[in-house]
C-alpha cells in the first residue's frame, strides 16, 4: 500500500476520534479554569482578608424546598439554615408523597446551618472536615436541584467570605467551587440544592451548599470548620455510613445511591399552616 494511502487513513481515524470524545457526556459542561485541571494542587490556605466576596440578600421566609442530609442515625440532619429559617413546619420527603415531620429546629447564629431533628436517620454519610482540602480537589454537590434530583461535579478554586445583608446580617467563610458538569437537561438556577452535602472522590462530605452564582458557574458551601464547630456547639456526634466513591463518570449513579439510602433527601419548607 502506497504512503499517501496510509496518510489518508490515519486523517479519517483522527477525525472519528474526534467525533466521538466530542460528543462525551461532560462536552457541554463549562470548561474548568485551567488551574484548576489538576487534582493534585496546593493545600487550600487558610482565611484571608483578600478573600473573594460573595454577597447575598436574605429576605423573608417564604415557603420552599432544599435538601438536607443525615450525619448519624439518632434522626439528626444538616442543612443550610436559609432553608428553614423561619419555617412554621418543616418535612423531610422519605418516598414519593411521604414527608416525615421534623421535630426541632436549631440554627447557627453565625453561619448558613441548621440541624433538623427526625426520629430516625437510618443511613447518615461520612462526614470528613478535618482532612486538608487542595486546589482542585473534586466536588460533587448532591441535591433536589430546582425541587428534582440532580447533580454537579466541581473543582475547588478557592476560599471565599458570604456577606448576608437584610433579615440577617452577618460574615462567615466559605469555600468556592467551579462547576465541570452537571446532571443532563438541568439548566439554569440550581435552586432547592441548597442544604445538600459536596461529596470529594472518596465518598466523604466536605461541606454545605450555602449560595450559587449560575452566571459565574460557581458554588459555595460552608467551610468544614464551620460545620465542625456548629457540631461541637451542639454536642451531636457524627456517625459514618456507607460511601461510595465518585468520578466524573459515575457520580450521577453514586449520588442516586445516596439519595436511594435516604442519607441526602429534599426538605420542605411550609411559613404558613
Amino acid at each position: 500500500m502506497r504512503s499517501f494511502d496510509w496518510v489518508v487513513y490515519v486523517l479519517v481515524f483522527a477525525v472519528l476520534v474526534g467525533t466521538l470524545f466530542a460528543n462525551d457526556k461532560d462536552a457541554d459542561a463549562p470548561e474548568p479554569p485551567p488551574t484548576l485541571l489538576e487534582s493534585d494542587g496546593p493545600t487550600l490556605p487558610p482565611p484571608s482578608i483578600l478573600d473573594e466576596q460573595v454577597l447575598v440578600q436574605v429576605d423573608a421566609p417564604k415557603d420552599g424546598i432544599g435538601t438536607a442530609f443525615a450525619i448519624n442515625d439518632k434522626g439528626d440532619w444538616i442543612t443550610a439554615r436559609h432553608v428553614v429559617d423561619g419555617c412554621r413546619n418543616v418535612g423531610l420527603l422519605v418516598a414519593p408523597g411521604q414527608y416525615v415531620p421534623v421535630d426541632r429546629v436549631r440554627v447557627d447564629p453565625d453561619h448558613d446551618l441548621a440541624l433538623i431533628s427526625t426520629g430516625r436517620s437510618p443511613s447518615p454519610v461520612k462526614l470528613d472536615l478535618v482532612s486538608p482540602l487542595k486546589i482542585g480537589a473534586e466536588g460533587y454537590h448532591v441535591g433536589y436541584p430546582q425541587g428534582r434530583p440532580g447533580e454537579v461535579a466541581t473543582r475547588l478554586m478557592s476560599r471565599s467570605k458570604l456577606i448576608t445583608r437584610g433579615r440577617r446580617d452577618g460574615t462567615e467563610p466559605i469555600l468556592a467551587w467551579a462547576e465541570i458538569g452537571r446532571t443532563r437537561g438541568l439548566d439554569g438556577s440550581l435552586g432547592g440544592i441548597s442544604g445538600g452535602p459536596v461529596f470529594d472522590k472518596d465518598g466523604g462530605v466536605r461541606g454545605v451548599i450555602v449560595a450559587e452564582s449560575p452566571r459565574r458557574g460557581r458554588i459555595y458551601t460552608a467551610a468544614p470548620s464551620s460545620v465542625e464547630a456548629f457540631l461541637t456547639s451542639l454536642d451531636i456526634l457524627p456517625v459514618d455510613g456507607p460511601h461510595d466513591a465518585f468520578t466524573v463518570s459515575t457520580y450521577g449513579p453514586q449520588s442516586d445511591n445516596a439519595r436511594r439510602r435516604l442519607q441526602v433527601v429534599k426538605v420542605a419548607c411550609q411559613v404558613q399552616p
